[in-house]
């Protein structure tokens, strides 16, 4: 594992695909700029709309994500992470699909998301993911790459669920991605705490890039996509408008934590 810089997307997706794209190019673009070599964009960065639109358009909008990542990763030479879109499945569901894309265009981990987000909030916004979207049933890949160290791969809900991060930082993680579409009225108590406990529990960075502002109907999300440290430590932050958040990954400041606080060597329950 080497240094290097990583950075996260923050978009505003909409219900058009080309125009969505458009807007990731753009911030990829500006991220390799600024000189990351590991890219994420959010869940549902090619779309971010009407359920029934998404299933019925589905192979159309997994078709034209994977070529745009696996375009994007050669063009630039980077490891892009495209961190959520829709691939059919079975009984007119989709799964919601992560997919982690190396320099030479070739797929390294592929991901679809385990837990489903089916919550009534207090704020009147019901979210019934489970409606339209098949559930994984496998653990998260872990990409053990020479460069960038292990990455572990979740999209979202995912990250209250703890243990699913011990089993990536157990295959070998040192770099957890955590694309989201988080809520705006959860957002503002939990997700923050949230990627930092991921971080600070299994000694890894968190890298999670993030919707935000209005996309349709009445979904709003959060934003503030973040880089988290080791100790749990914000190193960026994308703050509530699209952009993006570059921070540094140091091998040595990961060694560091983990020979400071070896709380994975002390595990007594697996």
């Amino acid at each position: 594992m080497k240094p290097y810089l990583a950075a996260v997307i923050q978009m505003t997706s909409l219900p058009d695909v080309d125009q969505n794209l458009a807007q990731a190019e753009e911030f990829i673009e500006l991220a390799v700029q600024r000189g990351a070599e590991l890219v994420g964009l959010p869940e549902n960065f090619p779309f971010l709309g009407d359920d029934g639109v998404k299933v019925a358009q589905a192979a159309a909008i997994a078709e034209k994500s994977e070529k745009f990542l696996h375009r994007m990763a050669q063009r630039f030479q980077i490891t892009l992470l495209g961190g959520g879109y829709p691939v059919p499945a079975t009984d007119n569901k989709v799964y919601n699909t992560a997919l982690l894309v190396g320099p030479n265009g070739e797929d390294l981990a592929r991901y679809q998301k385990v837990h489903l987000f089916d919550v009534d909030l207090p704020d009147g916004n019901i979210y019934h993911e489970s409606g339209t979207v098949l559930a994984g049933n496998q653990l998260p890949e872990v990409y053990l790459s020479k460069d960038f160290g292990g990455i572990g791969l979740s999209v979202c809900y995912d990250v209250r669920f703890p243990e699913l991060y011990r089993g990536l930082a157990q295959a070998g993680a040192m770099v957890l991605f955590v694309p989201a579409a988080f809520t705006a009225f959860t957002g503002k108590d939990h997700w923050q705490v949230l990627l930092q406990a991921r971080a600070i529990e299994n000694t890894c960075y968190v890298l999670a890039p993030a919707q935000t502002g209005e996309h349709y109907a009445r979904r709003q999300t959060h934003g503030h996509a973040l880089i988290v440290d080791p100790w749990g430590t914000i190193l960026a932050d994308a703050g509530d408008r699209p952009g993006v958040a570059v921070a540094a990954i140091e091998p040595t400041r990961l060694e560091q934590v983990r020979q400071q606080m070896p709380c994975l060597q002390h595990r007594v329950f697996c």
